[in-house]
């Protein structure tokens, strides 16, 4: 299907966002997760799957090589290996590390993409990667599922990874925000009508700052991602 993907797609280029920016309440904990991660598991060769724009390229000090591959060119030429997430032209064994961030939603056999992120890493390797668990629909039609905790476990131990840690990107009033600041920009952005255009205004001049600022004090003093949560970051090890 990569010869019906966009060429040349705007990706993520940054690994940062200011409380003013409408993506800040999942960005925030996002970000901190997988900087986390990245420093305490990353090591030697370093496949990342989904590259983009490699906006956490940064992020892998200490380690040998940083090898990114996705199914298109990247806006900025940073992809080195045009491939399907599922067929990756690299030989068994050759990474201890594999890195993938919102990719695994838009790849249909997504299992066979963990297979092969196995097939790839040497024994006692490491993947860390993120994917949503609640988001509505984007880039489609590549847009293919969502991931709850047990599903995540369920999909990385059939692909033959033990479990290091599954890490809940902010918890229910963080997830409450985002969609919020998610919902408020669908509406406006693809309907016309001078209401619309006004409250998008409105949105853009202080509403957006003003959501970030009481979701995120919520999340501060009532922190519970045991049963909602946007995203997740996993870690695993190879058997």
């Amino acid at each position: 299907m990569a010869e019906n993907r966009e060429e040349n797609i705007q990706r993520l280029k940054f690994f940062k966002a200011g409380i003013n920016d409408p993506n800040y309440l999942i960005y925030k904990n996002l970000f901190a997760d997988l900087e986390n991660a990245i420093s305490r598991y990353a090591a030697g060769n370093v496949l990342d799957i989904g590259c983009g724009n490699k906006p956490y390229e940064t992020l892998f000090k200490n380690i040998t090589k940083y090898v990114g591959c996705d199914i298109v060119q990247s806006s900025d030429k940073k992809v080195d290996i045009i491939c399907p997430a599922t067929d990756i032209p690299l030989e068994d064994g050759t990474f201890q590390t594999v890195f993938s961030s919102q990719v695994l939603e838009h790849v249909a056999d997504h299992q066979k993409m963990l297979n092969e992120a196995s097939r790839i890493l040497k024994k006692g390797g490491m993947i860390i990667l993120s994917a949503p668990m609640v988001w509505e629909h984007h880039e489609m039609p590549y847009d293919f599922f969502r991931f709850t905790r047990y599903g995540m476990q369920y999909i990385f131990e059939k692909a033959g990874f033990e479990i290091v840690e599954i890490k809940a990107n902010g918890g229910k009033w963080a997830m409450l925000g985002q969609m919020t600041q998610n919902i408020i920009l669908s509406s406006t952005q693809r309907r016309k009508g001078i209401f619309r255009k006004l409250f998008r205004l409105m949105h853009l001049a202080f509403m957006k700052l003003l959501i970030n600022i009481f979701y995120s004090l919520l999340e501060k003093l009532d922190k519970d991602d045991q049963f909602f949560t946007t995203n997740f970051v996993v870690v695993a090890k190879k058997m």
